[in-house]
C-alpha cells in the first residue's frame, strides 16, 4: 500500500555507522533506522546472539516458560527500577499494554470512565488507541472516531495538568515523553518530570512514559526520566531494544502491574527466544561499552560544534537535544534537506516539518560524527541562502 514516501535508495548491507546500497555506494547513517540500530548495523556481538540463537530455538509462544524472557525482564527491571514486565513486538504494541493497564487499574478503583491526560504535540504509535492518544491532528486524519478517553494537554505546561483536578473527568493516568521526537525533538524545562511526578502522587494518578525513541543510553542515560531521577510507574520500550529484531516492553511497578491477569492481556510472539536473546545482547553491549557515558560525552562535543557554527543565523529558530538525540529547528519547512542530504551519502530525518532531526547510531566514531556536523551545517547554510 502506498504508505509511505520512499528516497530512492536500497539498502543491502551494513556495518558500523554505515550502510551500502545495492550499487556499491556507502552511506553515512545519521538516523539508525530511527533511532533502533543504537548500537550500529551489524553488530558482532548482536549478530552471534540471534544467529546462535536462530539456530537453537525461534518460537515457543507464551503458554510456556521462556527462560531468556525471564533473564531479559529481570535485567529490564534492574535499569528501570520497576518490577513487572509484558513483552510485545513493537513500540506502538507496548503504549497500546500500557493503556489498557491503566484503563484496569482504573475499573479495579470503580472509575467507569477513565480519562488519561496526554500530550500536545507527542507521538505514541499508529493504532486506534496510540493515534487517538497522539497529539497531533495530522494522525489523526480519517481515522474517526478516535477512542475516547483521552484529555489533551499543553507539554511542558504543569498549571495545564494541575488544573486538571478541578475538572469533571475522572483521571487515571498522565501519559508522556521525556522529549518529545515526532514532536521535534522538544525538551521540556528543567524539573517538569519531576512536577509531573509529585502531581501523579498526590492525586493517586499513574505516571506514564513512553522512552521508546529516547531509551536505552540515547540520551545519556538508559532512560531519560532518570535525568532527573524521576521513577515513572509505567515505562514503554522497543525500538532500539533489539538492534533491529522487534520487541516493545511495558515496565510497571508491582502497584500498577497488579492490575493484570491471566487473560487480561497477551502476545503471540512477545519476548520469544529470538527477540529476547537479541536484546539481552543489546544491553551487555551496552553495559561492557559504558554506552551511557560515551553518549553523554559526544551529545555535547556534537551540540557544542553545532552551536558554533549555526548559531549566529537567524533562520536557525534553537540548536538542542540531550545525548545523540539532536533537533535544528528552522524558521521555514526543511522536508527537502533530507534528498539533498542522500545527494552527499548522508542520511537525516525532518520531523514538525521544519526540524532537522539527528540520531546516529550510539557507536559512531568521532571522526563520522565530525563528517555529520560538516555535511549537515553545509547544507543548512546553503538551504538558508536560497
Amino acid at each position: 500500500m502506498t504508505t509511505y514516501n520512499r528516497l530512492p535508495v536500497a539498502f543491502e548491507s551494513g556495518q558500523g555507522s554505515w550502510l551500502v546500497d545495492d550499487k556499491g555506494e556507502r552511506y553515512l547513517d545519521a538516523l539508525s533506522g530511527i533511532s533502533v540500530c543504537n548500537i550500529g548495523h551489524a553488530n558482532p556481538k548482536v549478530t552471534e546472539a540471534i544467529s546462535r540463537q536462530a539456530g537453537r530455538l525461534i518460537h515457543t509462544s507464551n503458554l510456556y516458560q521462556i527462560p531468556l524472557q525471564t533473564q531479559l525482564a529481570q535485567r529490564l527491571c534492574e535499569l528501570s527500577g520497576l518490577d513487572k514486565v509484558f513483552f510485545c513486538n513493537s513500540g506502538a504494541e507496548a503504549n497500546e499494554a500500557a493503556i489498557k493497564l491503566c484503563r484496569k487499574s482504573a475499573h479495579q478503583q470503580g472509575l467507569t470512565d477513565p480519562c488519561i491526560a496526554v500530550m500536545h504535540g507527542s507521538f505514541h504509535g499508529r493504532t486506534l488507541a496510540t493515534l487517538s492518544a497522539t497529539g497531533n491532528d495530522k494522525v489523526h486524519e480519517g481515522f474517526a472516531p478516535l477512542v475516547r478517553g483521552f484529555h489533551h494537554l499543553p507539554y511542558d505546561n504543569t498549571d495545564a495538568l494541575r488544573e486538571l483536578v478541578k475538572q469533571d473527568l475522572e483521571i487515571v493516568a498522565v501519559m508522556l515523553e521525556p522529549i518529545q521526537g515526532e514532536g521535534g525533538v522538544v525538551l521540556p524545562s528543567p524539573g517538569y518530570l519531576r512536577a509531573v511526578r509529585d502531581i501523579c502522587t498526590e492525586n493517586n494518578w499513574l505516571m506514564v512514559v513512553d522512552e521508546i525513541q529516547t531509551g536505552m543510553c540515547r540520551t545519556g542515560k538508559w532512560l531519560a526520566c532518570q535525568h532527573e531521577h524521576v521513577s515513572p510507574d509505567i515505562i514503554t520500550l522497543a525500538k532500539s531494544l533489539g538492534n533491529g529484531i522487534p520487541i516493545g516492553v511495558c515496565i510497571a511497578n508491582d502497584k500498577a502491574a497488579e492490575a493484570m491477569i491471566p487473560g487480561s492481556h497477551g502476545s503471540t510472539f512477545g519476548g520469544n527466544p529470538l527477540a529476547s536473546r537479541a536484546a539481552l545482547a543489546v544491553i551487555e553491549y551496552m553495559t561492557e561499552n559504558r554506552l551511557p557515558e560515551r553518549v553523554s560525552r559526544l551529545g555535547d562535543v556534537m551540540l557544542s560544534r553545532f552551536q558554533q557554527e549555526l548559531s549566529a543565523y537567524s533562520a536557525v529558530r534553537d540548536i538542542r537535544g540531550k545525548g545523540l538525540m539532536i533537533g535544528l529547528e528552522l524558521d521555514r519547512d526543511c522536508t527537502e534537506l533530507v534528498s539533498h542530504a542522500l545527494q552527499r551519502n548522508l542520511l537525516i530525518n525532518v520531523t514538525a516539518a521544519n526540524v532537522i532531526r539527528l540520531l546516529p547510531p550510539l557507536t559512531i566514531s568521532e571522526q563520522d560524527m565530525d563528517i555529520i556536523v560538516s555535511h549537515v551545517c553545509e547544507l543548512v547554510k546553503i538551504f538558508i541562502a536560497k
